[in-house]
């Protein structure tokens, strides 16, 4: 069949977002023998011209369209990012009378309230390597496509729960063409993933809902090829988008010292989650060509810590810190402001906390978007900040009950004001 595949995403935050997820379909659909084109609408000011060009070229049989980010997770001045992919679904419907079916992260975290919202007919919830070739084998044979794992069809209500690809080795890595698709210069970043899943459950984190919390890993060869591939068209700069970097600490540190031997000569950045860290760990990392690092603490109070479900404590950031800086790796840390259990004290110890250490940028960001099926969710919800019915499509946030967010706003930019490379949001 003729596929066309949107990444209906068109905002840059920090820096070019590549679409990675639609790729690993793209690709997937690609060694199944269908027939298939993605194009990507990060920077094309003529949308319309642009996807109307990719219908009449293809003459597709079916529409997939990725939905990446839903908001910019910001509490101030939020921007509804969902309304440009709803209006992209939109403006594809009016162009084509194909089937639309949705998917992505994005739509992944609320598949019915967006169904019902869009003008797409389907979608596909969680990993769309295997689903999304099962329903096109059913279009082809013209059998029902019901019982497919994870697809939502609009007006029914049964929806078959998703599956999770258990053996990463069923499906490959993209070509570089789906990943990059435009030409590749010494600024470009490109994504990369050795993992999927996360058993961390953090209290206010959506992965679970994206990825699930098995962890999947793909084996370290596989990924150092595909890297030498990725060098080949041109990356000289990665980041890998693995939520924990450095878990399971094994397969990091193995994954380093094969970067290394394979003489890859890129340099990358990285998440690293602050536990389980050491020195052997962060020494590979550098050889291997790590230079930045995000380093989430989200808080140095140890109580607001346990209930948002951390493994690491104050001190466990403190370290890493110390070894980052050791090893000359830049590390750009978070904050979140606000959780369950903040009070105005544990709010000044933070701020104290991240000031004490030697980060290179930080942000601060106050109030917590609040995701559905968390446990942050659940907490909300009876302490009667968002209602029993509320979908979350529209992003609300969390402020623990009796701390001011004005008071929390006017201290984070007071601390602000003496760190330049502070960032507040």
């Amino acid at each position: 069949m003729k596929v066309l595949l949107i990444s209906a995403n068109r905002t840059e935050i920090n820096m070019r977002t590549m679409p990675l997820g639609l790729a690993f379909v793209a690709q997937a659909l690609t060694d199944r023998h269908h027939s298939v084109k993605m194009i990507d609408c990060v920077g094309i000011d003529d949308i319309e011209s642009y996807i109307k060009g990719a219908i009449e070229e293809l003459g597709p049989d079916i529409i997939g369209i990725s939905i990446r980010n839903i908001d910019d997770q910001t509490m101030l001045n939020t921007r509804f990012l969902y309304e440009d992919d709803r209006e992209i679904i939109a403006l594809v419907r009016r162009l084509s009378d194909r089937p639309i079916i949705l998917g992505g992260a994005g739509y992944s975290m609320f598949p019915d309230a967006i169904l019902a919202d869009s003008d797409a007919d389907m979608g596909i919830e969680g990993e769309g390597e295997a689903a999304l070739s099962m329903l096109l084998e059913k279009f082809e044979r013209g059998e029902s496509v019901e019982g497919i794992p994870g697809l939502h069809i609009k007006g029914r209500t049964a929806v078959e729960p998703r599956q999770f690809i258990k053996d990463t080795r069923s499906f490959q890595y993209p070509d570089p063409q789906y990943v990059v698709g435009q030409p590749v210069t010494p600024d470009t970043w490109v994504p990369v993933q050795t993992r999927r899943g996360c058993a961390m459950n953090c209290s206010y984190c959506s992965t679970a809902s994206i990825e699930g919390r098995a962890l999947r890993k793909r084996p370290i060869e596989s990924v150092v090829e595909w890297i030498g591939q990725l060098v080949r068209a041109g990356a000289r700069q990665l980041y890998f988008v693995d939520n924990t970097f450095n878990l399971p600490r094994s397969y990091a540190l193995s994954l380093c010292r094969a970067m290394t031997d394979a003489g890859l000569n890129v340099k990358w950045r990285c998440i690293v989650y602050p536990w389980r860290i050491d020195e052997e760990l962060v020494a590979a990392m550098a050889a291997a060509g790590c230079f930045e690092v995000s380093l989430g603490s989200e808080s140095a109070d140890d109580e607001v810590l346990r209930l948002m479900h951390k493994r690491f404590r104050r001190d466990d950031v403190a370290y890493a810190s110390r070894l980052l800086k050791k090893y000359n790796i830049t590390q750009m840390g978070f904050l979140m402001l606000g959780a369950p259990g903040e009070t105005r004290q544990s709010v000044l110890d933070t701020l104290d906390f991240a000031a004490s250490l030697e980060f290179d940028a930080l942000k601060v960001t106050v109030g917590i978007r609040i995701y559905p099926n968390t446990t942050l969710a659940e907490e909300a919800r009876k302490q009667g900040i968002i209602g029993p019915d509320d979908n979350l499509l529209r992003p609300r946030f969390y402020i623990t009950p009796g701390l001011d967010e004005k008071w929390i706003r006017e201290t984070a930019a007071m601390y602000a004001a003496k760190h330049p490379n502070w960032i507040t949001s």
